[in-house]
C-alpha cells in the first residue's frame, strides 16, 4: 500500500505544480476560446490542463518503475507501456483540439487509433466471466472490438460530463477510488498478480485528478480541455480492461465445485469485472441520453447542446457548486454501492443503506433552493454561505438595509424637489 500511496502523491504533486505554468502557457498560446452558447462560465478560461495531467501520469509511472514492490509490474507485463503509448496519442489529439477545435470525426478516429495501439501491445480483453457459462475465451477479433468499444465509450462519457468546474475530475476521482479498492482487494486479497497493473493505473488516475482539482474547482482558473478529459477517460478504461480481460476469475477459488457453479455463485464479486461502466454510470447515462436526444432531433450525436444532466440541474435552480456535489453524490453512491455489494451480497443492510441514500439524493434533487447550514462547531470550516447568522448580526443587517432605504428615498425626494424648483424658476 505504501508504494501505491507514494505513486499517488508524486502524481498529484507533479500535476498540481505544473498546472500553474501550464495555465500561463495556455494564455500565451491563445488556448482561451470565446464563450459558447452551451458554456456556463462567464469569462474566457484557458484550457490545456491535460498537459499537466499527462506529465503527472509520466511521473507516476516513472516512480512506480523504480519501486521494489511495483517493479515486477513493468518486468512481467507490457501493459504500462501500452497505457503510456495510448495516453500519449490521445493527449496529442486533445492538445490539438484545445487549440484548433478539431472535427468530431477526427477525434473519434484518433481515439480508435489510441485504443488499437494499446491492443497491439497486449492491453486487451482475453475472456469474460459469464454467469452460467464460466469464463468465455474471446477470439483476437472479438477481444479487439470489445476493447476498442470500451475505450470509446469511456472516453466520450467522461468528455461529455466535463461541463462544470471540477465535475469531470471529481467524478473520475471517485470512480478511480472505488476501482482502486476493488483491484487492490483482488491483488492482495486473493494473491492474483494480474490485478497489479489495474491497481497501479487506478492509483495514478487518482493522483492526476487530485492534483488538478484545486485549480479546477469553482470558479475554475483553468479547464482540463479535451487533452485532459480524454486522457483520464482512457486511463480509466485501461484499468477496467486490464482487470476484466487479464484476471482469471476461476483463480480466486472462492467456491469448490465446477467452473460454472463458481462463476454463477460469485456473480456479485464479478460485477465490476463484467460491468466496469457501473463505475462511471452517471457519465455513461449522460452519454446515452445525449446520443438519443440529438439523434431524435435529427442532429449529429457529436453536436453540442445544453441538455446534459449538469445543465438540467442548473435549470431547475441548483447552484453551480450544488449541481457538482449532487453529481458527486450519485457517482459515489453507485460506485461504492457496487463495490460494497461485490464484497458481501448477502448482507441486507447494504441494500437498505443504498435505498436510504438514494432517498436522500432524491430529496436533494427536489430542493434546489435549500441552503444547508453547518452546526456551530463547524462554522470556521465551511464557506461563509453555509454559516449560521447570529440574531444580533441579522438585526444589524436589517437596520442597515432600512437605513439605506431611507437614505435612498431621501435622496430621491431631494432630487425631485430640486428638479421641480428648477422648473418653476425656468417658467418665471
Amino acid at each position: 500500500m505504501r508504494e501505491y500511496l507514494l505513486t499517488l502523491c508524486v502524481t498529484a504533486a507533479v500535476t498540481y505544480l505544473l498546472t500553474g505554468p501550464v495555465r500561463k502557457f495556455a494564455i500565451v498560446a491563445g488556448a482561451m476560446p470565446e464563450i459558447r452558447a452551451r458554456d456556463v462560465h462567464r469569462e474566457p478560461t484557458p484550457r490545456l490542463g491535460g498537459i499537466a495531467m499527462f506529465f503527472g501520469l509520466c511521473a507516476g509511472l516513472l516512480v512506480a518503475a523504480h519501486l521494489a514492490n511495483l517493479e515486477p509490474v513493468f518486468e512481467q507485463s507490457n501493459e504500462p507501456r501500452a497505457l503510456l503509448s495510448g495516453a500519449a496519442l490521445i493527449w496529442i489529439i486533445g492538445v490539438l483540439d484545445d487549440k484548433f477545435e478539431l472535427d468530431a470525426l477526427i477525434k473519434l478516429g484518433g481515439q480508435m487509433v489510441a485504443a488499437g495501439v494499446m491492443v497491439m501491445q497486449g492491453l486487451t480483453i482475453l475472456w469474460l466471466p459469464v454467469p452460467g457459462f464460466g469464463s468465455v475465451s474471446l477470439t483476437a477479433g472479438q477481444g479487439t472490438l470489445l476493447t476498442v468499444a470500451l475505450v470509446l465509450i469511456t472516453i466520450n462519457a467522461v468528455n461529455f460530463v466535463d461541463g462544470l468546474d471540477g465535475l469531470a475530475a471529481g467524478m473520475v476521482c471517485i470512480a478511480a477510488t472505488a476501482f482502486f479498492m476493488y483491484a487492490y482487494r483482488i491483488w492482495y486479497g486473493y494473491g492474483l498478480e494480474d490485478a497489479a497493473p489495474a491497481t497501479l493505473f487506478a492509483a495514478i488516475l487518482m493522483g492526476m485528478c487530485l492534483g488538478f482539482l484545486p485549480h479546477n474547482m469553482h470558479p475554475a482558473r483553468i479547464f482540463m480541455g479535451d487533452s485532459g478529459s480524454m486522457l483520464i477517460g482512457l486511463v480509466l478504461a485501461a484499468a477496467a480492461i486490464s482487470i476484466t480481460g487479464q484476471v482469471d476469475p476461476d483463480a480466486m477459488n472462492l467456491f469448490a465445485g465446477s467452473e460454472k457453479a463458481a462463476v454463477h455463485q460469485t456473480v456479485p464479486v464479478y460485477i465490476p469485472l463484467l460491468l466496469p461502466l457501473t463505475i462511471i454510470a452517471v457519465p455513461a447515462a449522460d452519454l446515452v441520453l445525449a446520443i438519443v436526444r440529438r439523434t431524435w432531433r435529427g442532429q449529429s450525436p457529436f453536436a453540442a447542446d445544453r441538455g446534459h444532466l449538469h445543465h438540467r440541474l442548473l435549470e431547475i435552480g441548483h447552484s453551480h457548486s450544488r449541481a457538482v456535489l449532487i453529481m458527486y453524490f450519485w457517482s459515489g453512491l453507485i460506485a461504492f454501492g457496487t463495490l460494497a455489494y461485490s464484497v458481501n451480497s448477502a448482507s441486507m443492510w447494504i441494500v437498505l443503506v443504498l435505498v436510504a441514500l438514494s432517498a436522500v439524493g432524491l430529496v436533494l434533487l427536489l430542493l434546489p433552493r435549500f441552503t444547508p447550514r453547518a452546526p456551530l462547531w463547524a462554522q470556521s470550516f465551511v464557506p461563509p454561505r453555509y454559516r449560521r447568522r447570529s440574531v444580533a448580526a441579522s438585526v444589524e443587517d436589517a437596520q442597515a438595509a432600512r437605513t439605506a432605504g431611507l437614505n435612498g428615498a431621501t435622496a430621491v425626494g431631494g432630487r425631485q424637489r430640486f428638479l421641480s424648483r428648477q422648473k418653476v424658476d425656468s417658467s418665471r
